[in-house]
């Protein structure tokens, strides 16, 4: 695995956690490639970091090649005066270096005379380059030389993992190369002629594949390229399919909480046999048992690169967690770095294209903690990496544990994010579906990652009549109470907040007839057919009504909404605009406090009396 990666880049912080994490997990077959040019957006790089880097990567056990002089810089070294001048170009300052690059071969001798000039063997040297020639010499640096990377690439045929520190100057060979504003530098029509000329590449022939190459040299190269490993490809691997059963059964209980549900059904799956538990890997930031993977581990194993003993286990130490690894587990520990967790699926979600075999990875975090690692969430999902995130607790639900465990806007991460389904189930049967969608969803060829926003909070579970309701659950939203015909009124929620939203349906539907309760399972895929919907409308195509307004045209045109969850108000609040209803909505736009789950839901309004408040200002005050 061959990663690029600017000098610059050394600077985000979640480059330590990965290093650190693949430390613990002996990590091998990495390449690292620094393209050092020592320039940033605003910056040149910090001289103090010379050789820094190469302490921290070697403490974690990598192997460091620095790639400092390009082939013509060391013969120049080993004629008379070349020690003086290799000792200077050591002890340049970045941002000398970078502006003398960009001044030229003048600049250059100007600055070396003035330095190391009086040594007469130096001076000699230096006579015998004319500007250009010395210009070509100070740049000639290993980056920039096929035979110095070749060379060290071959340096490193075996599994450790290494980095190349591989000095460049940033803007090489165009007319801003070195200038402190070159990163977004764009040659104007006259540099960019001169460029193709010196190139010897014919006006027309720009993207030319070998173009400015010569017939010879162009037909050895492609040739070569033909010839190699590569060119041998005739696309991505195609990957199997991983059989979903069609059904996953519900756990057992009057009583549940989703997360609860969530790991007794993974159990269940490793258990079962099928071969979709064979393909599931699971990972998280150090909350494996808190939420509720510890079952699954127990079952199917750590990952480890050598066997892992489990030394309480062996030592009659009494444990619900029974863990042992091999090659063999199919659960992934990783420390507290929730970028990790998303880089760790990322990587996995993309096996399918990349390895040809399909995994089936399942992270666990807690709902808050998406925000720590958004950025590889982000890209990941870019990248079409296929994945089941499941996010708990979430909301007020661990009010005890104050504000640290509280989380608002990871509703509005999951309706924000392309790529990436959000769903919110309240009851087991519903997670079990979700799950399930989630499976046949990573390997749709339309299809992408979930994120399941589950709770710690035990409900009590609905009898089912029937199976309709699925459906409909999985489009985002169905009527777990249907409105009466042209009703005036409903209650939309998501979530674990439903005894509130039926507590609170059981004292207003005498006062207000008819009265409905919407299950909005996914704020998200609402909001996304909706969206498209409205954006259909201007291409004269004919229209289907999205899901969320079948289900509102259940009510008058003049019916109120209130809406609630236990997250930001904006994740519902926009379900008043399908069809201008007056809205009320619910929800926790602060955090913080600490406390039991009555008094935290009082004081944020999120309980059965604020509903019934907010229904006497948006319904009976007409009345």
């Amino acid at each position: 695995m061959i990663a690029l990666m600017g000098d610059a880049e050394l600077d985000e912080g979640n480059i330590y956690e990965a290093l650190i994490e693949g430390y613990k997990h002996d990590v091998r077959n990495c390449w690292w490639i620094v393209d050092y040019n020592r320039q940033s957006l605003d910056a040149t790089t910090a001289d103090r970091m010379f050789r820094r880097f190469d302490d921290i990567f070697e403490t974690c056990g990598w192997r460091v090649l620095t790639l400092k002089y390009g082939k013509r810089q060391l013969e120049a070294f080993r004629k008379p005066g070349g020690k003086a001048l290799q000792d200077w170009i050591d002890t340049c300052p970045n941002a000398d270096f970078a502006a003398l690059t960009y001044q030229g071969g003048a600049a250059w001798r100007e600055r070396l005379l003035a330095d190391i000039g009086s040594r007469a063997t130096f001076a000699r040297l230096l006579e015998s380059y004319d500007d250009a020639s010395l210009a070509a010499l100070m740049t000639n640096l290993g980056g920039h030389c096929i035979e110095t990377l070749t060379e060290a690439f071959d340096a490193a045929r075996d599994d450790r993992p290494t980095m190349f520190i591989a000095y460049t100057v940033k803007g090489f060979g165009l007319p801003f190369a070195g200038h402190k504003d070159n990163h977004a530098g764009l040659m104007n029509p006259r540099q960019i002629e001169g460029l193709r000329d010196e190139l010897g590449i014919a006006a027309g022939d720009e993207w030319e594949p070998y173009g400015g190459l010569g017939g010879n040299a162009a037909r050895a190269l492609k040739d070569f390229v033909a010839a190699s490993p590569l060119a041998s490809r005739t696309g991505e691997p195609k990957a199997e399919p991983v059989p979903v059963p069609d059904v996953l059964p519900v756990p057992e209980g009057s009583e549940q909480s989703t997360q609860a549900a969530f790991g007794r059904i993974l159990f269940d799956l490793a258990k079962s046999g099928h071969p979709l538990a064979d393909r599931i890997v699971t990972t998280s930031p150090d909350v494996t048992v808190s939420t509720n993977l510890g079952a699954f581990v127990n079952q199917r194993g750590l990952f480890r690169r050598q066997e892992l003993k489990d030394v309480f286990r062996a030592a009659r130490i009494p444990s619900a967690q029974k863990w042992s690894g091999d090659k063999a587990g199919q659960h992934i520990e990783l420390g507290i770095a929730e970028n990790n967790l998303f880089l760790m699926l990322a990587a996995l979600g993309l096996s399918a294209p990349v390895f040809g075999t399909r995994l089936m990875p399942i992270g666990t975090v807690y709902d808050p903690f998406i925000a720590r690692g958004l950025d590889a969430l982000n890209y990941g999902c870019y990248q079409d990496a296929r994945f089941l995130l499941v996010a708990t607790p979430a909301g007020l639900t661990l009010g005890p544990e104050g504000g640290a465990h509280q989380s608002i806007n990871s509703p509005l991460i999951g309706i924000g994010q392309p790529g990436l389904t959000y769903f919110e189930p309240a009851f087991a049967d519903e997670v079990a579906l979700m799950m399930r969608w989630a499976f046949a969803h990573m390997q749709a060829e339309d299809g992408g990652s979930t994120y399941l926003r589950l709770t710690t909070r035990a409900i009590p579970q609905l009898e089912r009549t029937d199976d309709g309701w699925q459906a409909d659950a999985l489009k985002g939203g169905y009527w777990l109470k249907p409105p009466a015909p042209g009703a005036e009124a409903a209650i939309a929620y998501a979530g674990a907040i439903v005894p509130e939203v039926l507590a609170a349906f059981a004292a207003l539907q005498d006062d207000i007839p008819g009265l409905g309760v919407l299950a909005v399972t996914s704020p998200d895929l609402l909001h996304r057919g909706w969206s498209a919907a409205r954006s259909a409308r201007g291409t004269g195509k004919t229209i289907t009504p999205s899901h969320v307004e079948t289900l509102l045209g259940a009510l008058a045109p003049t019916a109120g909404l209130i809406t609630i969850i236990d997250g930001s108000p904006s994740a519902l609040s926009w379900l008043g605009g399908v069809r201008g209803m007056r809205t009320s909505p619910l929800g926790i736009d602060r955090f913080g406090q600490t406390g039991d789950l009555p008094d935290l839901y009082r004081l944020y309004r999120l309980d059965a009396e604020a509903i019934v408040d907010a229904a006497a200002e948006l319904f009976l005050g007409d009345r």
